[in-house]
């Protein structure tokens, strides 16, 4: 587990150190309201973490890396998602991938530019490994996302996901999860922004909720065609209910869109 953060440590140093030199070298300007827009209509690519401390029902810490990928198709945007975990089970602390998902928001048309909503399927499928990690079933529903960028200075929306299994192994729990992610960011001039992006989950299944609450601070720096966006965002729960939750996260991570 040492190994493993450690080398995420360094990865997370390497891409910091890419953004401070990319802030030296040019002048970001009106990208900073879509910077956030989690459904632009630009390619991107993300690298995030989650740093778990506390863990609800475990003396243990956990981490869980995301890789993903979002991609304009004529009215559709596609985003990939792959998990690298490290989290506490019952009987071990394993490392591995979690399960992969995949969804295609429709992009309506607003009217307006400054506006985005987006609704489409989710597919989710079984590529945890260990199998401890995942849920060992695939997965469907839906994804909804709104964006307002309508000001300069405060940028809103959410995105809510649903999915529920139709396959898999049987001896596995079913499944049937609700994630919110509520999300405003406030501009503070010079590509810095203040920003709070928690997400609700709920499952029906176990009975089992994590409601977190935050505060993180971004910035934003523009080279070229590519826009860098870094940040940092602490959070905290402040309802729970089962084994597993996590109760404090440190979200951490580079997201690249390629104009």
């Amino acid at each position: 587990m040492i190994k493993f953060l450690c080398r995420k440590i360094t990865l997370f140093f390497l891409l910091l150190t890419n953004t401070a030199y990319a802030a030296q070298i040019d002048n970001p300007g009106s990208d900073f309201v879509q910077a956030n827009n989690p459904i632009a209509n630009i390619k991107a690519f993300n690298i995030q973490n989650y740093y778990y401390p506390d863990i609800s029902g475990f003396h243990s810490n956990g981490d869980t890396f995301w890789l993903r990928y979002a991609q304009p198709v004529k009215k559709f945007l596609i985003r990939a998602s792959m998990p690298i975990e490290n989290f506490p089970t019952n009987f071990a602390h394993p490392t591995g991938t979690g399960d992969f998902n995949i969804f295609a928001a429709y992009l309506l048309d607003t009217g307006n530019p400054s506006i985005s909503f987006g609704l489409g399927p989710l597919i989710v499928a079984p590529t945890a490994s260990p199998s401890t990690l995942g849920a060992s079933k695939w997965q469907g529903g839906l994804a909804i996302v709104y964006f307002n960028g309508n000001s300069k200075k405060i940028q809103f929306g959410g995105l809510m996901t649903y999915q529920v299994d139709f396959s898999g192994n049987q001896k596995r729990e079913h499944t049937s999860i609700l994630a919110i992610q509520p999300f405003v960011f406030y501009q503070l001039g010079k590509g810095y922004y203040l920003r709070t992006a928690p997400i609700w989950t709920f499952n029906f299944v176990s009975n089992s909720h994590v409601v977190p609450l935050s505060l993180g601070l971004g910035k934003i720096n523009k080279v070229g065609k590519i826009v860098y966006n870094f940040f940092i965002e602490p959070q905290f729960s402040i309802s729970h209910n089962g084994v597993g939750q996590p109760l404090i996260q440190i979200y951490t991570a580079l997201n690249l869109q390629f104009l």
